[in-house]
């Protein structure tokens, strides 16, 4: 900007020393004039003062224009500094925003373990259920190991009605509060249920399939509920 100044200035300083030096010319000419009165050339005297003194308003015109072009150049970077400094503020408020909105998700999230935890400790029944299935499917996991579908259908029972499963299920109800918890006591049933139809047709590869199924089921409904490290074997 210092710069763009200076160059303005030394421009308009030229403007004042041409008109100087043109003056300077005219007084030359006009010189011969009083010297040798007898030479009559007053057209040509009074021509070249009006040519000379008619190059002056050109050259102050030209440094006019260019203070105008650098004012104008100045304003323009004014804007652009101020249009930027307003974009940066404003990214700055929603940035803010955004870390407001994540900081209130944070807490919300944090109560939610709160209460979750909060519920498990006060549901020793719940609990209890949910440690019994952990050991009837760790017997029947090894059972079917040993390709003794007669074991693990003794440890599993008559079908998927019994009332070990129903127990579950309640423990299931109560423990599960969002779609994704809901989704994964779906898929734990749905095996559970192929698990009990195989091992009751004898079927091990069928079984061991559906255990698979179920185990990973379970463990992920575990992790999702918030009971991860409050059942023992699992």
């Amino acid at each position: 900007m210092v710069a763009m100044v200076t160059e303005a200035w030394t421009l308009a300083g030229c403007g004042v020393a041409a008109c100087k030096s043109s003056s300077s010319a005219v007084a030359s000419q006009e010189v011969p004039m009083l010297l040798y009165p007898a030479a009559k050339k007053p057209a040509s005297s009074v021509r070249a003062v009006a040519v000379s003194s008619s190059k002056c308003p050109d050259r102050d015109a030209v440094v006019v224009g260019r203070r105008r072009g650098i004012a104008s150049c100045l304003l323009a970077a004014l804007a652009v500094a101020s249009g930027t400094s307003v974009g940066t503020a404003r990214a700055a408020i929603l940035e803010a925003d955004d870390d407001l909105e994540l900081l209130e998700r944070v807490k919300e999230d944090k109560k939610k373990r709160l209460q979750k935890q909060g519920l498990i400790n006060s549901s020793a029944a719940e609990t209890g259920y949910l440690q019994e299935l952990v050991y009837k499917l760790s017997k029947v996991g090894q059972a079917i190991d040993k390709d003794d579908l007669t074991a693990a259908g003794e440890v599993l029972g008559p079908d998927s009605g019994a009332p070990w499963v129903q127990n579950v299920n309640a423990a299931f109800s109560k423990f599960s509060s969002t779609g994704e918890e809901k989704s994964a006591v779906d898929s734990f049933n749905s095996s559970l249920a192929s698990l009990f139809t195989s091992v009751s047709k004898s079927d091990v590869e069928s079984s061991k399939s559906a255990f698979v199924s179920s185990a990973t089921s379970l463990e992920k409904w575990v992790s999702l509920a918030g009971l991860t490290g409050k059942l023992k074997g699992f």
